[in-house]
């Protein structure tokens, strides 16, 4: 399967989903003006991966600083499809959720994907976002 790879622009965040190595990153902002057309690619190559493995440790680095509602849809769908994989083929599914200390906003929707989607092992991790800059 090929690894996945989409720099990041002004409007859409950098994906970088190693297959191969099962490290899957998901960097920047995301409000892209069509996120259904931007996400879609990535839900159907994120799907095809999962279903290709069992009992496998996959680790998913979660750092957006920003989204919009549009593709909050759309990363509930990732969100989704990484529990479902989690909860029927034994996959062990790591989520990194990193925030900014001050950002209540990330933070909290990370507690929710937490209570929503409870076969992923969610771990909040703080970042100095004035460090990273």
């Amino acid at each position: 399967m090929n690894n996945i790879y989409i720099a990041r622009t002004s409007e859409s965040p950098e994906i970088d989903f190693n297959f191969s190595g099962h490290i899957l990153n998901i960097t920047g902002e995301a409000y892209p003006e069509n996120a259904s057309d931007f996400f879609r690619p990535v839900l159907i190559a994120l799907e095809t991966y999962l279903k290709s493995i069992a009992n496998c440790d996959v680790i998913f680095n979660f750092q957006l600083t920003y989204f919009n509602s549009a593709s909050t849809k759309m990363l509930y769908n990732v969100f989704e499809l990484l529990n479902e994989s989690a909860s029927t083929d034994a996959n062990r599914i790591v989520l990194n959720w990193y925030h900014d200390e001050e950002d209540d906003t990330i933070l909290e929707f990370g507690l929710d994907v937490q209570e929503d989607f409870q076969w992923l092992d969610f771990r909040p991790i703080i970042l100095d976002i004035a460090k990273e800059a």
